[in-house]
């Protein structure tokens, strides 16, 4: 079961609060068929656990791949997945939609 955005913005603050690296990922865009609406979230801590969702599959992995970068420079970054990406069916996004996702760092 997925936990509801109130849920997962709250274990970011729990997370950043005991002083683990967070990082939080925010669906600000869709075009298409996408699994996840605006505003769905997923939060990841330095060590790669996470909860929530922005879309599923191999989208995910690569959120959190970047979620760690984002943690350990403090620099946002904006993704977009979709198929007009040569890696859309790697990511499972072959059904026509798009989604761009906006990580930053959440500080305790």
């Amino acid at each position: 079961m997925i936990a509801n955005e109130d849920d997962i913005l709250r274990e970011a603050e729990v997370w950043a609060h005991d002083g683990r690296g967070v990082a939080l990922a925010t669906v600000v865009e869709t075009w298409g068929s996408a699994p996840r609406p605006v505003g769905s979230h997923l939060v990841i801590d330095a060590e790669g656990s996470f909860l929530g969702s922005v879309s599923g599959g191999c989208v995910e992995g690569a959120v959190i791949a970047d979620a760690l970068d984002v943690i350990e420079s403090g620099k946002p970054k904006m993704l977009e997945f979709g198929v007009a990406d040569e890696t859309a069916w790697q990511v499972g996004l072959s059904c026509g939609g798009r989604i761009r996702v906006y990580v930053e760092r959440i500080d305790g």
